[in-house]
């Protein structure tokens, strides 16, 4: 991927950075894939606000992803398409047999090309195979952290994790936080690195773009008054102290992982601080 600096013909295209998007090679989804999304505005079954700062956007049709990969065989790339639900782009392939099914697509993944998946696959770029059949130090993604359930690790864009070890039925993965922890060797995972690694360099410009994606304005502590935020009040800037959420729940460090959760034993050594 690429990022383009727009003309500044505007104030808010001035500070625009921009996906260009080189990538795509179809704008038209398959619509045997579709599937509608209810908007809820952040409001529950009453219709009260339960969650701020959502709400508009542009109308959305969600891409059944295939997370599993569990048909077994060859399959042929036939395009590279934008997502609107994920940062990550998306590839349809399409079966022997005329099935159809959208894939995260990896960087380097190419139209034409073949991807397989199952038991006996060659660890290369878009198959998807067990934890146990990749040579160590294999880059993969959309991990899988129960056999069967379909990927759940490091499906956003630009991420990978390694494979750097196995120890009995267990793989030793490294995470992008820099956690290190054992998932089961019988899980699968795909080779490769999610594509559109450089979405983290895309700036908006400017505010009405954050309405086109859904996110309402949003007030910082320290601008509100005593009744609503533990930071608000105060005569000028004044810091707040330790950061909290509005129902005094520090933030910002606070560990909110359970000590008795039964994976911390899978945890070889915790996410590095930034």
């Amino acid at each position: 991927m690429a990022v383009k600096r727009i003309n500044p013909t505007t104030p808010g295209q001035r500070f625009r950075v921009a996906n260009s998007f080189a990538e795509l090679t179809s704008d038209s989804p398959e619509k045997s894939l579709l599937a509608p999304i209810k908007k809820s505005g952040g409001r529950n079954n009453q219709g009260k606000m339960t969650v701020r700062n959502i709400g508009g956007g542009h109308k959305r049709r969600y891409r059944v992803i295939d997370f599993k990969r569990s048909k077994a065989g060859a399959a042929e790339v036939k395009t590279i398409e934008y997502d609107p639900n994920r940062s990550a782009f998306i590839s349809l392939i399409e079966y022997s047999d005329g099935t159809k099914s959208y894939v995260l697509a990896p960087v380097g993944l190419k139209v034409g090309q073949t991807v397989e998946s199952g038991s006996g696959v060659p660890p290369e770029i878009g198959n998807t195979l067990p934890l146990s059949e990749m040579p160590l130090g294999t880059t993969v993604h959309n991990i899988e952290m129960q056999p069967g359930k379909g990927g759940e690790i490091c499906r956003s864009a630009g991420t990978s994790a390694n494979l750097m070890a196995r120890d009995g039925k267990y793989a030793i993965i490294k995470l992008p936080s820099g956690e290190t922890r054992m998932i089961l060797s019988a899980c699968v995972a795909t080779v490769g690195t999610v594509s559109n690694p450089d979405h983290s360099l895309v700036r908006l410009g400017k505010a009405g773009r954050n309405r086109w994606l859904g996110r309402r304005p949003r007030v910082r502590p320290a601008a509100m008054n005593p009744v609503d935020h533990p930071q608000g009040g105060g005569e000028g800037k004044s810091k707040g102290g330790q950061a909290r959420s509005r129902k005094g729940i520090p933030s910002k460090g606070l560990k909110t992982r359970s000590r008795t959760k039964q994976s911390n034993r899978l945890i070889i050594e915790r996410k590095k601080k930034k």
